[in-house]
């Protein structure tokens, strides 16, 4: 099934995303934790994509045995790095083949060592030209990533916020933020998103904090805040590893229950491929 099918119900969407594992005994820890999250009726899942295609034959392998196997609607990441337009077209004929209908689309990362992405010769630069791509090809269903606090690069928010609307216009079903901690961030970005005229559903990534340093070292790279006060208890805590997860989902809960309340159509949760955090907060919220 399409995802864009499955927004504008009653009940908000919950969905979750694993990255492909190095090895088989990852593989096998990750389907643990698919088995774990079935439970709790997720609208889909998404699988990630490497940079430059590092992991592309993991990523279609693990995206289709998703759907097939755990019975669960399944997204593929794709990215421009390193692709040509023929790779690309290969690709989704891959994909469908394997009977994936959605597809998050992205510029993509820098591979590991590179500083500034630089686009394939034959491939594409922005993510707005994936996206007109791929609508132009297959029918699939198509997200795009949106950027609450401003995507790094971005020499300023009103250009940011451009590029997403380009990503819309291409043809864009919906978007994925990336994560934050302060929902105020989302519901700004939601509210410059519509007076710029886009109506399709945006959904709020977030982040389960497990490891103090592992998000600032994260939130670094995406250009994300942590407020100050979630900072204080996390660096209070750093030393108890059940104490920095506690913390993590304490504020997650909080954070979602304001988002759902606010009007946000689902939770995009990034799960690090573990289901402790994202099981108990998807608890709370309905203890609630």
């Amino acid at each position: 099934m399409k995802i864009r099918e499955r927004f504008g119900q009653e009940r908000p969407l919950f969905s979750f995303e694993f990255f492909p594992p190095k090895d088989d005994r990852g593989v096998d820890a990750l389907f643990d934790t698919v088995a774990n999250l079935k439970a709790l009726g997720p609208a889909f899942v998404s699988v990630t994509y490497g940079a430059g295609g590092s992991t592309r034959e993991k990523t279609v392998a693990i995206t289709r045995r998703i759907k097939r196997e755990a019975g669960i609607e399944a997204m593929a990441h794709l990215t421009c790095v390193g692709h040509s337009r023929d790779e690309i077209a290969a690709l989704l004929d891959e994909y469908e083949e394997a009977g994936v209908e959605n597809i998050m689309a992205l510029r993509g990362d820098p591979p590991r060592g590179d500083t500034e992405f630089v686009p394939h010769p034959q491939g594409f630069s922005h993510a707005n030209e994936l996206i007109a791509f791929i609508r132009q090809r297959k029918d699939f269903c198509i997200g795009g990533a949106g950027y609450p606090e401003v995507h790094p690069e971005a020499p300023s928010p009103e250009e940011d916020l451009g590029n997403l609307k380009r990503k819309i216009d291409a043809g864009a079903d919906f978007v994925v933020t990336q994560l934050f901690f302060d929902e105020r961030d989302y519901f700004d970005f939601v509210s410059r998103a519509r007076s710029l005229g886009i109506v399709t559903p945006i959904v709020p990534g977030v982040m389960p904090i497990t490891n103090t340093a592992q998000i600032k070292r994260f939130t670094q790279m995406c250009g994300a805040t942590i407020p100050g006060p979630l900072l204080a208890k996390l660096e209070a805590v750093t030393g108890d590893a059940d104490a920095v997860i506690e913390v993590g989902i304490e504020h997650a809960t909080r954070q979602c229950r304001a988002l759902l309340q606010g009007g946000a159509p689902g939770i995009h949760f990034y799960t690090l491929n573990r289901s402790l955090s994202t099981r108990k907060i998807l608890a709370n919220l309905q203890g609630a």
